[in-house]
């Protein structure tokens, strides 16, 4: 009788321990302990692994990989003001060029809404161009005229009994001179103005175009 007692309770026994073995192996036991890994770059490019971030890398980029390996996280080191500051403006010309595609795409019906604005601005800009030139050859007229009057007096003139110039014809000189400098540097400026306003509205016109695509495909 005991030994067929024992018979029957072997196998029981045996599956128990089998059941409480796997049990224990089992990925959802809570006992077990869970490992985690780092992956980490070093100053020379080197890609290191380990169970903690050495102290000299804590403060640069790493990742958090789970039993099989796999990111699951990404910790983003400390930047330098520097670096800070660059990804500032980055942000900034983003956000400055959403608001100028969003300002394309609501303002304009066509690209012709974009070339008649444009032909505007140039038209403006060339008012001001013949505006500012008829106001220099003025100013070359009243120039040439009180230059033939300082000729009558010292040290232009090759009279011995000539008198010294007037002060306030050397002044007019003077400011003639200047306002011909000032006046010859906005029209210039002008010139460049108009080439940055073509660029620009080339620009526009061309994102138009590709925004317009976008939105066509959507």
């Amino acid at each position: 009788m005991r030994t067929a007692a024992l018979h029957l309770l072997v196998p029981a026994l045996l599956a128990a321990l089998a059941a409480g073995g796997a049990q224990a192996q089992s990925p959802h036991n809570s006992s077990s302990p869970k490992i985690t890994t780092y992956r980490w770059v070093d100053d020379q490019g080197v890609v290191h692994y380990g169970d903690q971030v050495p102290p000299q890398y804590a403060g640069k980029d790493h990742e958090v990989l789970n039993g099989e390996g796999v990111p699951v996280q990404h910790v983003d080191g400390q930047k330098s003001p520097d670096q800070l500051a660059v990804e500032a403006r980055d942000r900034a010309a983003l956000i400055k060029e959403k608001q100028h595609d969003a300002f394309l795409v609501t303002t304009y019906t066509s690209v012709k809404d974009i070339e008649a604005l444009r032909d505007s601005r140039l038209e403006q800009l060339e008012g001001q161009r013949t505006a500012a030139m008829q106001y220099i050859e003025s100013l070359k007229s009243r120039l040439v005229a009180l230059q033939t009057r300082a000729l009558n007096y010292l040290p232009y003139s090759t009279n011995a009994n000539a008198r010294r110039m007037p002060d306030d014809l050397a002044e007019d000189l003077v400011r003639a001179v200047s306002e011909m400098h000032t006046q010859s540097s906005a029209l210039a400026s002008q010139s460049d103005q108009e080439a940055k306003l073509r660029a620009q509205f080339q620009t526009d016109i061309e994102r138009y175009r590709e925004l317009h695509t976008l939105h066509s495909n959507d």
